[in-house]
């Protein structure tokens, strides 16, 4: 039998050799082939938001309230339950007033206590809500969704291209340290998918928040997809504003410089997304940022957990795989 399995094998060697050369390398690690043996399929937990991780992998606020948004989430949820992994539920404005769509939210049972769990609003309605003393409107919706706490997406570009967006009325940065002053739950920061500049993630570092997702440019792009949902005149004339933005390599090497100025900020947990498509990104960025970071997916996530929740598993188990062999035979230049 051992001889059969050999001998097929180097049939389909010889097969596949003219379909499997490479003419690009990976210039981002150095690869040390004799150093270590082949690991275990499985990695040392992570400490991360007071909480202990079974993979460095977060996943990205995304859907609520739309076709298939329940079983999606319910698949993400169980995921990170049976993997160990934090989650950022999609933007729960619209169970604010309206509990219509709240059991597409309703995934804590699935996750676990022990997981990280955050419920999302965006900046314009966290202002709106605290112009109107409402803040026991968000404290509501984090009780109801079980919530670990909050997500602020601060989408500037994205409410400006959309024709029914809303206005942001006042800098983000007054509305967040607002909350901050009310708050009992904690708070992660994140953009859309511009990315920020480095005097606003040296901003939101020097307050207390749980931490900053970077929502790079590079994945999913939010203003992009208002402008093809827009007119063709508006696609034109805006179109050059989906190429502002900030990547996630650059994004870090900012974090990376403040810290070199100095270490005392408040916030020096991250979650580097945008962008971030494979294994080797989220590898070789967490290990590259010189803070306590992991890597958030989003649209990667979303094509297996729309099929089923085997096959997410699977996508998940391959990451998890690929990460232990990273940590082994790969070290970052």
């Amino acid at each position: 039998m051992q001889a059969d399995t050999t001998s097929s094998r180097k049939a389909d060697h010889i097969d596949l050799a003219f379909l499997s050369q490479v003419t690009e390398t990976d210039h981002r690690f150095y690869y040390e082939p004799v150093l270590y043996a082949h690991p275990e399929n499985s990695l040392s937990p992570i400490k991360f938001l007071d909480a202990e991780l079974g993979a460095p992998i977060w996943v990205s606020s995304m859907t609520g309230g739309t076709n298939h948004a329940k079983t999606i989430n319910q698949n993400l949820a169980k995921a990170c339950g049976k993997y160990k992994m934090g989650m950022g539920l999609g933007s729960c404005r619209i169970i604010l007033d309206n509990n219509t769509y709240l059991e597409d939210f309703k995934v804590r049972k699935y996750i676990g206590d022990a997981m990280p769990l955050y419920a999302n609003l965006g900046i314009a309605q966290v202002e709106e809500l605290l112009l109107a003393r409402k803040f026991d409107k968000i404290k509501t919706l984090i009780d109801k969704t079980e919530a670990t706490g909050l997500i602020i997406h601060i989408n500037p570009l994205q409410e400006w291209l959309q024709p029914e967006g809303d206005r942001i009325g006042q800098s983000p940065l007054i509305t967040i340290k607002e909350l901050l002053n009310k708050a009992d739950f904690k708070v992660i920061v994140k953009e859309v998918g511009q990315g920020m500049g480095p005097e606003s993630i040296k901003s939101l570092m020097e307050l207390p928040l749980a931490a900053i997702d970077f929502g790079a440019h590079g994945g999913t792009n939010f203003a992009m997809l208002e402008m093809l949902r827009g007119n063709e005149i508006r696609k034109e004339v805006y179109e050059p504003v989906a190429n502002i933005g900030h990547k996630a390599y650059e994004m870090v090497e900012f974090v990376n410089e403040i810290l070199k100025d100095s270490k005392n900020h408040a916030c020096q947990n991250f979650i580097i997304s945008g962008g971030v498509k494979t294994f080797l990104d989220g590898y070789y960025l967490t290990e590259k940022i010189n803070a306590n970071a992991i890597y958030g997916q989003a649209s990667a996530l979303l094509k297996p957990a729309k099929v089923s929740f085997e096959i997410l598993c699977e996508f998940l188990e391959l990451q998890i795989r690929g990460l232990a062999m990273a940590r082994n035979f790969l070290t970052i230049k």
